[in-house]
């Protein structure tokens, strides 16, 4: 034995052990030789918990807070799509394949062709619709209404399909009559069978549905149903009714949309799908889809919507890991001399930072699994109050039951844990480098590294390739990588900048170094690089990523305001009531644009009319927007650019596509696009001739085929699968169609919609016979402020981040603060011996404050640009698929960067005026 060690030995042990004594080779026993840490945990560890419960305590919250918001936006999530795709299942069945037309409908002629196939065991056809009701049904009841009629217009899908047919394929949807009714009321005109969902928002119930009158709007004619049935169909709102009524009803006969094919066992698919395009006549516009197909292309439609959504709220998790940062460094402060007298007693230093790592894990353990329980809450809530929707409008209108994952809870609870250990490495790399001899005596660690940018520097490059890494699986995991790599290199260039930029500054102002006040907050700032990159560390994380959200926003909601000018150019809307500018659902006779052009008051009136178009059936369904587009009084587009200018080749029409279906179809400006010829090919002519109120499937005059000539792209902020804008004359002269879904007005001085609104009603009844429907009139400017109203909604989220990044990053300036105030006590007691008085000491530590939280303010404020221009420039591209401009709000910036610096100084002069706060000698003589 080490004769000096055996000296060191306390007598009261009776024998060495290599705990209390480091020098020792004499083997002890397993009891004694085991790891000392649960023990210290138990005791020493949990000491701390005790005399400070309140840090430890904001610490856990802040990692439940980051655990519960991720994974309540993804039970939400999950959950919301779980029940679409359940009531997907339930409306459309399990079909071997699916056929659809690229456009609104398919000539009937095709489904014999498929139904009397050899491969096909059952063919099931459908026409799909929607019809307005307006007034509440009627009943046999004393009030002849519902009992629980609806307060408010409602819009009804509408499936007409045939009940012979379908029992094979959607057993959901055979209709179910009420007692009592003869079996030939399936295929009655005015039957009509209803699913839960359509009865409940009906106000219906199981005495009063029988028999019950439906008053229902199809475009301008007004039509009354009867309720015959139920079917067990679970989702949104839904009637069903037999195909030849419903093909009656919606004024497409001759029409359908699909067609459900079962086939027989051992056909293979694609030979078969093979055969039928081989047809004489084949429509060139029919998609065959897979099962399945609706559920991808819902979860692809708001996957986007959703991985950003969780991003965001995992910055909470991301800021809380900061906060655990600086409450365990003030923790490692505090108790310096403690771990340095274990150091002394044989702690060794691995074991001392696996000590603080573990008191970091029980705080993550418990934190994540308080998020868990606290997320599952939220998400019940939600779905309660809110339904599945979360500001995307992808599942609105649902309320579904919640669906708990144990692997999600799982992925949180530890992505949790590796935040709150994460956050805990450099405090625990701070206790195992403790020198203890030097911590004992208070003098702390007082070498620095020389400051390299090097790391940094390589760390913010690699954020710039992974930035123009494309999306993977149309997710940009990479750009998020990029992010976090920015801020990780901005972090590592805090020493390097601090020596930098104020040294610089002392070259700038010499006069500052013959002022021993200013001399001193300045050299320590300069010479304690680590200590100050620790100090601030967690105001750059916050306050760059609010700086990023801050300017993300900002140019998001700059460029919806352009946008907005620029789509709604007239001062007066109109269209049915309960239209929607997504779909045919409410439109007007062609004869309305003439009679209210003729009406005194109105200087212009402009017909326009937004359809879908399905072009791939991987993807979902983009808009097809019809607009005068050419001529004098064309109305103009948000160009990507400058405006349009080649000439269109003879013989084309003219398109213009959004930057969404730019990016995803692959197609640019100047190229024709052959798959917008398939969507308007003509087939099957013995059964293409459209009905009389829906000719939108005739042909154009005198021409085979159409070709279409992309002539521009434009921005889009509403589709975020893509648009194409038509000119309205083209496109009646390819279809025949002037039937529009809404009027652009523009009233002559001194008239507005008070005026207005009575006699277009007026001219409508007559066109209509007396029953016109009700119409909606809207300004441009409430569009505008319902639009602004929706985005603040939507981004409400990023606004609360906001708050919590900054208010966590202030928290950790306290703690940090306080945590570098404490180490220095003898420090603060040393300079008062030599003359300085308590104010001018805690000047000296103000000035500090304020030199550390500029550069922490500078460096937030660049590294959150930095973050921005990843944001604007390459997530949202690579998410939604247009285009913004980067603006900066300067006011907003400028006033963040201020708080931060002016919370920053009073907290170091309120910590410092805590330390200061005992007697100098007794501080001093602690060193004795």
């Amino acid at each position: 034995m080490d004769p000096w060690a055996a000296q060191a030995c306390p007598p009261a042990l009776g024998r060495c052990t290599p705990l209390f004594c480091p020098g020792t080779s004499v083997p002890a026993s397993p009891s004694l030789t085991a790891s000392p840490l649960p023990r210290l945990l138990a005791s020493f560890s949990l000491q701390e918990y005790r005399r400070q419960p309140w840090r430890s305590l904001t610490a856990l919250l802040a990692i439940a807070l980051g655990v519960a918001l991720g994974f309540a936006v993804h039970v939400i999530n999950q959950s919301a799509l779980d029940e679409f795709s359940r009531a997907v299942r339930s409306v459309n069945g399990q079909p071997d394949l699916e056929f659809r037309g690229m456009r609104a409908s398919l000539p009937q002629a095709i489904y014999p062709l498929i139904a009397l196939r050899p491969e096909v065991q059952h063919a099931a056809p459908w026409i799909e619709g929607t019809v307005q009701i307006d007034s509440p049904p009627s009943t046999g009841g004393a009030a002849g209404q519902a009992p629980h009629a609806p307060p408010e217009p409602l819009s009804l899908h509408l499936l007409g399909g045939d009940a012979l047919q379908s029992a094979p394929l959607a057993p959901a949807l055979q209709p179910r009559l009420f007692a009592g009714q003869d079996r030939l009321q399936l295929f009655a005109p005015d039957a009509v069978f209803l699913n839960p969902a359509a009865l409940q928002a009906l106000g219906l119930d199981e005495a009063s549905a029988p028999g019950a009158l439906l008053p229902v709007r199809v475009h301008t004619h007004a039509v009354t149903l009867r309720v015959a049935g139920t079917v067990a169909a679970g989702g949104a709102p839904l009637a069903v009714m037999d195909i030849g009524a419903a093909q009656d009803l919606l004024g497409q006969d001759g029409q359908i949309q699909r067609v459900d094919v079962l086939l027989r066992s051992g056909t293979d698919r694609s030979a078969f799908t093979a055969t039928l395009r081989a047809l004489p006549g084949w429509p060139a516009q029919v998609l065959v889809q897979q099962p399945g197909g609706e559920q991808q292309r819902a979860a692809e439609m708001s996957r986007a919507y959703r991985v950003n959504l969780t991003v965001l709220a995992l910055v909470a998790l991301f800021t809380g890991a900061f906060l655990v940062f600086s409450v365990l460094a003030l923790s490692v402060a505090r108790r310096a001399p403690q771990l340095a007298l274990l150091a002394v007693l044989g702690l060794t230093p691995a074991q001392r930072m696996r000590l603080v790592l573990w008191e970091a894990a029980l705080l993550g353990v418990a934190g994540s699994a308080a998020g868990i329980a606290l997320g599952t809450g939220l998400a019940w809530l939600a779905l309660r109050m809110l339904g599945g929707d979360l500001g995307g409008g992808y599942f609105a209108g649902g309320q579904p039951p919640l669906l708990w994952s144990a692997p999600a809870a799982a992925t949180f609870f530890a992505l949790g844990l590796a935040a709150t250990v994460a956050g805990a490495w450099w405090p625990a790399r701070t206790a195992r480098a403790l020198p203890p001899a030097a911590t004992l005596k208070g003098l702390g660690d007082v070498v620095q590294a020389p400051a390299r940018a090097w790391t940094g520097l390589a760390l913010v490059a690699a954020s710039a390739l992974l930035a123009s890494v494309p999306p993977i699986g149309g997710i940009p995991l990479a750009a998020y990588g990029a992010v976090g790599l920015m801020l990780l290199g901005g972090m590592a260039l805090l020493p390097w900048l601090l020596e930098r930029v104020l040294g610089g500054l002392q070259r700038l102002w010499p006069a500052t170094l013959r002022q021993p006040l200013s001399m001193l907050a300045l050299e320590r700032a300069r010479r304690m690089r680590a200590s100050a990159s620790v100090a601030v560390g967690g105001v750059v994380a916050s306050l760059s990523l609010a700086v990023a959200l801050t300017v993300m926003v900002t140019s998001f909601r700059g460029s919806m305001l352009d946008w907005l000018d620029a789509v709604l150019p007239s001062p007066l809307y109109l269209r049915a009531a309960g239209g929607s500018s997504k779909s045919d659902a409410a439109l007007l006779p062609p004869t309305l644009l003439q009679a209210v052009r003729d009406l005194p008051g109105v200087e212009r009136a402009q017909p326009m009319r937004a359809t879908s178009l399905w072009l791939d059936p991987q993807r979902p369904a983009i808009s097809l927007l019809l607009r005068p587009l050419h001529g004098p009084q064309a109305q103009q587009l948000p160009w990507v650019g400058a405006a349009p200018a080649q000439p269109v080749p003879a013989g084309m029409v003219a398109i213009y596509v959004s930057e969404a279906v730019a990016t995803l179809y692959g197609v640019q400006a100047g190229q024709p696009w052959p798959l917008l010829d398939r969507a308007f090919s003509t087939g099957l002519a013995d059964g293409s001739a459209a009905g009389a109120d829906s000719p939108a499937t005739a042909p154009m005059a005198g021409a085979a085929e159409t070709h279409f000539f992309i002539a521009g792209i434009w921005r889009d902020y509403i589709r975020q699968f893509g648009a194409v804008a038509m000119d309205w004359g083209d496109y009646q002269q390819l279809t025949g169609d002037a039937r529009m879904s809404e009027l652009s007005l523009w009233p002559a001085a001194g008239e507005d919609q008070a005026t207005l609104q009575p006699r277009i009603e007026a001219a409508l009844a007559r066109l209509s016979g007396g029953q016109a429907p009700p119409l909606e009139f809207t300004s441009s400017a409430a569009l505008r402020q319902r639009s602004l109203e929706i985005f603040d909604r939507s981004f409400a989220v990023t606004y609360w981040l906001q708050a919590v990044a900054i208010g966590i990053g202030l928290f950790g300036i306290a703690a940090s603060f306080s945590a570098q105030v404490l180490a220095r006590r003898k420090e603060f007691g040393l300079l008062t011996h030599l003359g300085l008085t308590r104010r001018q000491i805690l000047t000296v530590v103000a000035g500090e404050g304020a030199a550390w939280t500029a550069m922490g303010a500078l460096a937030g404020t660049l590294l959150g640009l930095g973050v921005a221009a990843i944001l604007v420039h390459v997530v949202n591209p690579q998410s939604f698929h247009w285009t913004m401009e980067l603006r900066l709000p300067a006011g907003r910036l400028l006033a963040l960067a201020c708080a931060v610096v002016l919370a920053g100084t009073l907290t170091a002069w309120w910590a410092g005026r805590q330390a200061t706060g005992e007697d100098a000698v007794l501080a001093v003589k602690e060193d004795w």
